[in-house]
């Protein structure tokens, strides 16, 4: 841009900050059955050094079925304090009936969770276990572990799911022992989703829904490359997940008024099989 001075570069940054800032620490109405975590690495330089750090953003599902933005924030790394903070930070601007929290397996963001987001019951990631699963399966037999694995999520129950979970597990342990031990191991976590409402599954069983946001963050921040600081990086990424809620307030519901009832007025599908997954 031609003709524009640094003191009108300055208003314009401080106009724009004051409105990310305000959206950042808005408060948050009404109640989250669910909520997804991730983040996101851009590069920053600080102190003479460019460093990845962490970008962390939260959205949830309200009880009308409409999506939000809750919030995001930016550290030196993902670490568990860090995570713990920021959920700390959203219950505070009142986060509130969140029932699911889905997000991969960072040990700190999961015991983060069972912290602060007391009664949530948390959703491993399933595209990210499938990865987890299969780095321990030979190239070659990769396709054929992946399609057995495939049959687990296409049972009709959560209690159908355990047990071909298990049946697998008993199947695969002799040729694939390290990834089986994954498999067991996730059992519980990774077929969560399946106690919630069936018409929700497609939605809830992964970060999907948020890495497609992250990948809008990822390319607009690699037009920058390197951010000259923190600052830069709020002011930049604010605006997007704005423009993001912007969008998504016209939009259609996520999820119906009449599925988001089965869970908001106490109608959730049972945990009949909460018995099952912990024999």
């Amino acid at each position: 841009m031609k003709g524009i001075s640094k003191s009108e570069v300055s208003r314009i940054c401080k106009e724009l900050d004051e409105v990310v800032i305000a959206f950042k620490e808005r408060p948050l109405e009404g109640q989250f059955p669910y909520v997804w975590l991730d983040a996101t690495f851009p590069k920053v330089r600080e102190g003479g050094r460019v460093r990845s750090m962490a970008l962390v953003v939260a959205i949830g599902v309200r009880e009308t079925g409409d999506r939000e933005v809750l919030g995001f924030d930016l550290g030196m790394s993902e670490d568990g304090s860090f995570w713990l903070e920021f959920l700390r930070k959203l219950v505070a601007r009142g986060l509130r009936g969140v029932q699911l929290a889905i997000s991969d397996a960072h040990e700190g963001l999961r015991r983060a969770i069972e912290q602060v987001l007391v009664g949530a019951t948390w959703q491993r990631c399933r595209v990210h276990f499938m990865r987890n699963v299969l780095s321990q399966v030979p190239k070659s037999s990769q396709s054929m572990v992946s399609s057995i694995l495939r049959t687990i999520f296409a049972q009709p129950s959560q209690e159908a799911a355990v047990m071909q979970l298990r049946q697998v597990a008993q199947q695969l342990r002799g040729k694939f022992p390290k990834a089986m031990d994954i498999l067991e191991q996730a059992e519980s976590d990774v077929l969560a989703y399946m106690a919630f409402p069936r018409e929700h599954w497609r939605q809830i069983h992964s970060t999907n829904p948020l890495e497609r946001l992250n990948r809008e963050i990822r390319r607009r921040s690699d037009v920058v490359g390197i951010f000259p600081n923190r600052e830069s990086v709020i002011r930049l990424i604010g605006a997007i997940l704005i423009e993001q809620q912007d969008e998504w307030t016209v939009a259609r519901r996520y999820f119906s008024l009449e599925s988001m009832a089965k869970i908001v007025n106490g109608e959730q599908v049972p945990l009949a099989s909460t018995t099952l997954l912990q024999k």
